[in-house]
């Protein structure tokens, strides 16, 4: 029996080497979890997420301060009430930097020192001696003054410091 025209049909094909199908799974899953955090990522950077008035406050004194430095003037920092917003005036006109909706917001500048301007409002101590507007000298300095925030519950007090015009640190008794 001839053997050769059997052999000579079935060639033999060099072993071939491919991905598994449990290793494309994997590829996708992997680039499906990397496109997933890429487009989350992208998206808040994107996005404007809504500020707070603290964080409008901390631009516009920012902002006031260097105008103040670059214009060599002073700059007046006030709330309008109204507008809910802040406005800088540096003399050539005023601008204004809008808060966010916030319901029953009050902002105020306080006088520097807490002192007997405090009235006590549903069980929260509330200061009562405002200032109109702080003002930002172009020395890089500011009035010493206090901003406090109420959204209808407990106000939140920020002191600012007249040389650095950032907030002052709370104090920490060292119990030695």
């Amino acid at each position: 029996m001839n053997t050769s025209g059997c052999r000579a049909g079935s060639r033999r094909f060099p072993a071939r080497r491919a991905f598994t199908l449990l290793e494309i799974l994997l590829a996708i899953a992997l680039i499906g979890l990397l496109a997933a955090v890429l487009v989350t990522g992208s998206v808040n950077l994107l996005s404007e997420k809504p500020a707070t008035p603290e964080d409008v406050f901390w631009k516009a004194v920012r902002q006031s301060r260097a105008t103040a430095l670059t214009a060599e003037r002073e700059v007046r920092l006030s709330f309008d009430d109204k507008q809910q917003a802040f406005v800088l005036d540096d003399g050539s006109g005023p601008s204004a930097l809008a808060v966010p909706p916030a319901p029953g917001l009050t902002v105020e500048f306080l006088a520097a020192q807490a002192g007997g301007s405090s009235v006590l409002i549903g069980g929260d101590l509330v200061d009562t001696q405002t200032v109109p507007a702080v003002t930002f000298y172009p020395d890089g300095t500011c009035s010493p003054f206090r901003v406090q925030f109420r959204t209808g519950g407990a106000p939140h007090v920020l002191s600012i410091d007249p040389w650095t015009c950032a907030p002052v640190l709370p104090r920490v008794d060292n119990p030695s």
